[in-house]
């Protein structure tokens, strides 16, 4: 089972910047997809990003593409999800997944593993 921690969210001003963090422990860490989605109050989960811990492959959602960026810190066991030039529809919890394995889709049912989120508002 692998273990997962957000941190970094926060209230901002549309157009300012955040950085989540998600710490892993557990589960091998060259071979485990990590993902971000976000749930906003009312609607259903929205996968944001994810990276393959074995070769650093990304994707995001058409959404936050040329916004965010994904990336990992092995040393620190760590995950970051930069966000930049934030806008208010981004507004909602940020929860970090996990799945053994290679990344395959950004879909919640695919993830088994999740952290308890950390929340991001965005005032226009």
């Amino acid at each position: 089972q692998v273990r997962l921690e957000e941190s970094g969210g926060g209230s901002v001003q549309a157009g300012e910047t955040l950085r989540l963090s998600c710490v892993v422990s557990g589960g091998s860490p060259s071979s485990t997809c990590i993902a971000w989605f976000r749930q906003a109050p009312g609607k259903e989960g929205e996968g944001v990003a994810m990276i393959y811990r074995g070769g650093g492959n990304t994707y995001y959602a058409d959404s936050v593409k040329g916004r965010f960026t994904i990336s990992e810190d092995n040393a620190k066991n760590t995950v970051y999800l930069q966000m930049n030039s934030l806008k208010a529809e981004d507004t909602g919890r940020y929860y970090c997944a996990a799945e053994g394995g290679y990344c395959y889709s950004l879909q919640v049912p695919l993830f088994g593993d999740w952290g308890r989120g950390t929340q991001v508002t965005v005032s226009a």
